[in-house]
C-alpha cells in the first residue's frame, strides 16, 4: 500500500527533525554514502511507524540479513572471511549512527576479490574433463550450506556446482530431441509432409554441447558481475538495515526509485523497445507498436546496439560490454528529445537510427476487461486488474479506478449479468484509488481506517453516490493479492457487497508507506535516492487488520500458492497483527455464503482436475524443499525420468480448457487487426483465461447471485 502525503504533512511528527537532517553538500561517493546512511537512519528513527531501537540486537540481525542478500548459497566467502566479518557482529548500529563504512568496505572488496577468484577456479575447473560418474551431492537447501574453509574445498564445491549445471542442460537437451522426435513421429504416421528437422546425437555430443553452454553462461555471470558498480552494492547494504525495520521499508537508490516510478505509473519516456543482454552484447528486443522505435521503420527485434547518443551535442557511447540497465538509462530521458541508436542488422550493415522520445504506455500495468460466455447462456463481465496505480504527478496520467470505470461502461453496454473482479497477483497500490474504485459498485461509505505511530485512527470514505455497476459481484484473490487488493476485497466483504472467492487468505499486508526523498535534507540538488517508509497500519472497517492474517475469502478455493510459504506471517520482521474499535458502515443484505461454500465444496469434492490441482501444487512444493541432489548422471537421469512419469501424470492440467467462451470489446477487435504486439498478448490472455479452472468455479458461483 503506498500513500502520496505531502511531506510538510511528515514534519508535523517530527519538528525537530530538519535540525538533525542538515548535512553538507557531499564531495565523493564515500561522503555520498556516509550521508545516505546517517539520514536513513535519522528518517527511521523519527518516522517509521514502529523505530527499533538501534542497538546491537538489531546489529545482529541487521548483519544476518545482509549476508542473506549477499551470499546466501555460502559459494563466495571462506570461513576465514565469516569469521573476520564476525568481529563486527554488534557493531553495524554504531556504524549506521556515524556513517561509518568499513563494514561495507570490507565485505564488498572482499566480494569483488572471491568473484575474480572463483572466475578464475571455474574457467581452470571447465577447460578440464568433468566426471559426472562420482557419486557427488550438491547441497540445495542454504540453510543447511556452511562456507568452504578454504579455497580448495570451494573449488569442489563451484565444480559441484558447475557439474549439475551440465546435468540439467544435458536434461534440456534430451526434452527437446524426445519432443522433436515426438513431433516427426506424429508426422509420419500421419503421412504428413515432413518438415520436422530431428538430428539426434549421442551422449558424448550432449556433454560436450552442455558443458560449452554452461561455460558460455558462467563466464558471462562473472562479466556482468564485475560490470557491476560497488556503489549499486550499497542499495543492498541499506536495505538489510532498513528491512529488519519492516519488509517494506526500504532504500532506493536513484535509478531504483526511477524504476519504481515507471510501473507505478505504467509509462515510460523511451523507444518502445526491450534491450536484451546476451554474451556481452546488447539487442533490441520486443518493439511496441506505435512507439518510436517501431515507427522509425529503421529498426528490428534481434538488432545489435552498438553505440547510444543520447544528446545531440555529445558524443556516442560505445555500449558493447555495458549492462543492460546502463544503456537503458542511455536511451530514456526527456519526452520530446532526440536519441540515435547505432546497430548493426542481422545482414550485418551497420546503421545510424535517430528518434524522438515518447511516453510509451506500460500496458500490462493496466486494467483491462472481457466478455464472458458462460455454459448456461448467459454474459458475465471479467476485469483483469493488475496494480492500483495512479500518476501522482500528472493530473492526467491513467489511473486504476477510471480504467475499471471504462471497463465497466463498456460491459454493461453488452448486457452482462455479473461482474467478476480478479485481484490475483495485485501486489497493491494507491490508497486513494481503492475509494474511487468502491465508489463504482456502491454509495458512500467508509473504506479503511489508518493508524499512525502516535495511535491516531482515521477513517477513510468513499464519498460517490453513482455507483456504475450495483448487480451481481465477485473478488478473486489468490496469496499474492496483498495491500491494496486486501482493503478493498475486505471492504466489499465487510459490507456483504461482494463475495470474495479465491485462496483460504491473502497475503497479510496491512501496512502504509510514502517515500521520503533524501535530498531534502541535504544542502545539495543531487539526488540522494529516497526511503520508502512505513507510516502507518489499516484496518477494515470491522477494525480488523489484514495484516499477517490477509483477508479470509468467502469461498475457499486452494491454489498453486497454498502449499508454499506465501505471505506476511513467514517475515520474521513483518508488523505483528492486532485490531482497533469498528467503524460506523451499514451492511448491505448479505450474501448466503454457507450456501455458496456448501455448493462449492460438493462441486469441488468430484472434480478430478481440481484434486490433479492440488497434488501437483503439492509435489512442486515437495521439489522446493528437497535438501540435496545427485550429481551421478545415472541416478540423476534416473531421477529425471521419476520427475517426468510424474509430471506426465499433470498433463491433462495442459490441455484444461474451461468450456468458456470469451468475446472481446469491438475497440479491441479492431486494435488487434493493426497492432500485432496487441493482438499477441490478447490472443496468450484469451488462452489462459480458457485454461483457468478457478475462473470456471467463479462463473459459476457468480450465476448462483442474485
Amino acid at each position: 500500500m503506498f500513500k502520496k502525503i505531502k511531506f510538510k504533512k511528515l514534519l508535523m511528527f517530527a519538528p525537530l527533525m530538519t535540525l538533525m537532517f542538515c548535512f553538507n553538500a557531499p564531495q565523493n561517493d564515500d561522503e555520498k554514502m556516509q550521508t545516505i546512511m546517517v539520514s536513513v537512519k535519522n528518517t527511521l528513527s523519527y518516522l517509521h511507524y514502529s523505530p527499533k531501537p538501534i542497538n546491537d540486537a538489531y546489529s545482529q540481525d541487521v548483519y544476518d540479513k545482509y549476508f542473506e542478500s549477499v551470499d546466501a548459497s555460502k559459494r563466495y566467502f571462506l570461513q576465514s572471511d565469516m569469521d573476520e566479518f564476525k568481529k563486527h557482529y554488534t557493531k553495524l548500529d554504531d556504524y549506521l549512527n556515524q556513517g561509518n563504512l568499513v563494514f561495507y568496505k570490507l565485505t564488498i572488496d572482499r566480494l569483488y576479490q572471491r568473484v575474480d577468484e572463483i572466475d578464475k577456479m571455474t574457467q581452470d575447473i571447465l577447460s578440464k574433463p568433468i566426471n559426472l560418474d562420482e557419486n557427488d551431492e550438491l547441497i540445495l537447501e542454504p540453510k543447511k550450506r556452511v562456507n568452504p574453509i578454504d579455497s580448495k574445498q570451494q573449488r569442489e564445491e563451484w565444480k559441484k556446482y558447475i557439474k549439475y549445471n551440465i546435468l540439467q542442460e544435458i536434461e534440456t537437451l534430451t526434452s527437446k530431441e524426445e519432443a522433436q522426435k515426438k513431433k516427426k513421429d506424429s508426422v509420419v504416421n500421419n503421412k504428413l509432409p515432413d518438415t520436422i528437422k530431428y538430428a539426434p546425437t549421442t551422449a558424448e555430443q550432449k556433454r560436450v554441447k552442455a558443458t560449452a553452454e554452461v561455460k558460455d553462461l558462467i563466464t558471462d555471470s562473472f562479466r556482468r558481475f564485475k560490470k557491476r558498480k560497488k556503489m549499486d552494492w550499497f542499495t543492498v547494504y541499506m536495505n538489510a538495515y532498513t528491512e529488519v525495520f519492516d519488509p517494506h521499508t526500504n532504500y532506493f537508490s536513484p535509478k531504483n526509485k526511477e524504476e519504481f516510478d515507471m510501473q507505478f505509473t505504467g509509462k515510460v519516456i523511451g523507444i518502445g523497445a526491450l534491450i536484451q543482454e546476451k554474451k556481452g552484447y546488447l539487442y533490441l528486443g520486443e518493439l511496441t507498436i506505435g512507439a518510436p522505435a517501431w515507427k522509425s521503420k529503421q529498426l528490428t527485434a534481434g538488432d545489435k546496439i552498438l553505440k547510444v547518443k543520447s544528446k545531440p551535442n555529445e558524443e556516442p557511447v560505445n555500449v558493447v560490454g555495458m549492462l543492460s540497465d546502463e544503456a537503458v538509462r542511455l536511451i530514456r530521458g526527456e519526452k520530446g528529445t532526440p536519441v540515435t541508436l547505432t546497430v548493426e542488422k542481422k545482414d550485418k550493415t551497420i546503421k545510424e537510427v535517430t528518434m524522438i522520445r515518447e511516453e510509451v504506455a506500460i500496458e500490462d500495468t493496466f486494467a483491462r476487461s472481457i466478455v464472458v460466455n458462460s455454459k448456461n447462456g448467459k454474459k458475465y463481465g471479467f476485469i483483469y486488474l493488475p496494480s492500483f496505480n495512479v500518476d501522482f504527478e500528472d493530473a492526467k496520467g491513467r489511473n486504476a479506478s477510471d480504467d475499471i470505470k471504462a471497463e465497466l461502461i463498456k460491459l454493461k453496454k453488452e448486457n452482462v449479468e455479473g461482474i467478476i473482479l480478479d485481484l490475483r497477483s495485485n501486489g497493491g497500490g494507491s490508497l486513494t484509488e481503492v475509494g474511487d474504485i468502491m465508489g463504482l459498485f456502491m454509495n458512500a461509505g467508509p473504506y479503511v481506517q489508518v493508524k499512525d505511530s502516535r495511535g491516531k485512527i482515521q477513517v477513510l470514505s468513499n464519498k460517490s453516490n453513482e455507483p456504475i455497476w450495483t448487480g451481481p459481484l465477485v473478488v478473486m484473490q489468490n496469496e499474492l493479492s496483498a495491500s491494496a487488493s486486501e482493503i478493498l476485497a475486505g471492504a466489499f466483504q465487510d459490507y456483504g457487497r461482494a463475495a470474495v472467492i479465491g485462496s483460504p487468505s491473502s497475503f497479510g499486508k496491512g501496512t502504509v508507506q510514502t517515500f521520503v526523498e533524501l535530498n531534502r535534507f541535504l544542502n545539495t540538488n543531487d539526488d540522494f535516492g529516497a526511503l520508502k517508509l512505513t507510516i502507518q497500519k489499516f484496518y477494515r472497517v470491522s477494525g480488523e487488520s489484514t495484516q499477517r492474517k490477509g483477508v479470509e475469502a468467502d469461498l475457499k478455493m486452494k491454489d498453486f500458492f497454498s502449499y508454499a510459504e506465501v505471505g506476511e506471517r513467514f517475515d520474521q520482521f513483518a508488523l505483528p497483527w492486532d485490531k482497533i474499535e469498528t467503524t460506523s458502515y451499514k451492511k448491505l443484505t448479505g450474501l448466503n455464503i454457507p450456501q455458496l461454500q456448501a455448493e462449492l465444496d460438493k462441486q469441488l469434492a468430484d472434480n478430478k482436475n481440481y484434486k490433479m490441482l492440488q497434488e501437483s501444487a503439492e509435489w512442486k512444493e515437495a521439489l522446493d524443499k528437497e535438501e540435496t541432489i545427485t550429481l551421478n548422471q545415472t541416478k540423476f537421469n534416473e531421477l529425471m525420468k521419476k520427475r517426468k512419469a510424474q509430471i506426465d501424470k499433470f498433463k491433462g492440467l495442459d490441455k484444461f480448457n474451461n468450456g468458456l467462451k470469451f468475446t472481446l470489446h469491438t475497440d479491441e477487435a479492431e486494435r488487434i487487426k493493426k497492432d500485432e504486439a496487441f493482438a499477441k498478448k490478447t490472443e496468450n490472455w484469451r488462452k489462459n483465461l480458457e485454461r483457468d479452472f478457478y475462473l470456471e468455479e467463479t462463473v459459476d458461483v457468480l450465476s448462483k447471485i442474485k
